[in-house]
């Protein structure tokens, strides 16, 4: 450095040699992050050379952001961006973007302008930066910007454009990917994502050996199967929710729901004994938010099965219920349960006394 102090204060020095070591010293000045003086070089600089390039407006961005002027470090930031595109035609760089969202979101911080002017500063750089760089990073940080922004179909479609390429490597990344898409009503899309990062597997650190080793991404906890238990449910691919379900139901900790909803899926697909044991799990387990609607279901099927004795006891404990909806559902049933024994009887019997007299 010494030796480029020198050079400026050499009489002799060509008008090249010197404004070349003017912006170098800058540059050295900053690495050893004497702002101050690496600015006052770059300010000479420019005063001296014919031409101003964009370069030097961003090392001088660079310089004021580290001092904590936003203000004059978004000012050079913008006009390096500026200064290529229009005056040396061409695109700008990665990080000059970068720089640029990082003084819009510090200038918000100091409350010279607000969040929401803040957040709609940084989001057409980021739209930028995704199309030209597009790095995993550069969509997570445009996707936060949409959620903030209340534009959750946005956020969901730029989460997605990461996934499809392959650059989401986090379980809250799948799962909040897959939520948005039920709440957008793609369900099968929701699901696959899932099942994806249950597929990709990634290097973990084990925090007792500190050893490496591949674990999936999506891993098998009690909410993250019960929400691709729901996923394939609302794509109505019944018989893949049944198995993640069945998973799901073991792992509950709070209470038989999950086993409750399971033995639905299994009534609904003719499994009649299969969905009397989940329910009968469920209600062992307890902690139901309705407990009369199981004891409805099951009466259901034990219904199916002629089983009328045991679906009239479980229909008698649904009408219990104070509700008065359910209490008629399950009295309407038990008269039903009546009427088809009945019938069942009648019809045995007719047919007993054909064979008798045939």
């Amino acid at each position: 450095m010494n030796a480029y102090e020198m050079l400026l204060n050499e009489p002799e020095a060509t008008i090249p040699l010197r404004t070349s070591s003017l912006l170098t010293l800058a540059q050295l000045n900053m690495v050893n992050e004497d702002y101050d003086r690496g600015i006052e070089l770059i300010l000479q600089w420019m005063d001296e050379v014919e031409k101003i390039t964009a370069q030097s407006h961003y090392l001088l961005s660079q310089a004021y952001f580290n001092k904590e002027d936003y203000r004059k470090a978004t000012s050079s930031a913008e006009e390096a961006i500026r200064f290529a595109m229009e005056e040396e035609g061409y695109r700008p760089k990665e990080n000059w973007y970068v720089l640029l969202a990082a003084c819009y979101g510090m200038l918000a911080e100091e409350n010279v302008i607000t969040k929401e002017e803040s957040l709609q500063k940084r989001l057409p750089l980021y739209e930028v930066l995704i199309e030209f760089y597009p790095k995993k990073n550069h969509f997570i940080s445009l996707g936060g910007i949409y959620s903030q922004l209340d534009r959750e179909r946005d956020f969901m479609l730029t989460l997605k454009t990461a996934y499809m390429k392959d650059l989401l490597d986090k379980e809250t990344e799948y799962t909040s990917l897959a939520q948005l898409m039920l709440l957008y009503k793609t369900p099968y899309w929701a699901a696959q994502v899932l099942v994806d990062g249950q597929n990709k597997k990634v290097l973990v650190k084990n925090e007792e050996t500190e050893e490496e080793e591949l674990k999936p991404v999506v891993s098998e906890t009690f909410k993250n199967l019960k929400l691709l238990a729901d996923a394939w449910r609302m794509a109505q691919e019944i018989d893949k929710a049944i198995p993640v379900l069945e998973k799901a139901a073991s792992l509950d900790e709070k209470g038989g729901e999950t086993y409750i909803l399971l033995g639905n899926l299994y009534l609904f697909e003719d499994r009649i004994e299969d969905a009397i044991i989940a329910i009968e799990n469920g209600l062992k387990k307890g902690n139901l938010k309705k407990e009369s609607q199981a004891h409805l279901v099951l009466g259901q099927a034990f219904f199916e099965l002629e089983k009328f004795d045991d679906a009239k006891k479980y229909f008698r404990l649904a009408a219990r219920d104070e509700d008065k909806v359910v209490k008629k559902t399950a009295n309407n049933w038990i008269r039903y349960s009546e009427n088809e024994e009945v019938r069942l009887k009648n019809l045995a019997l007719r047919r007993e006394f054909i064979e008798q007299n045939s």
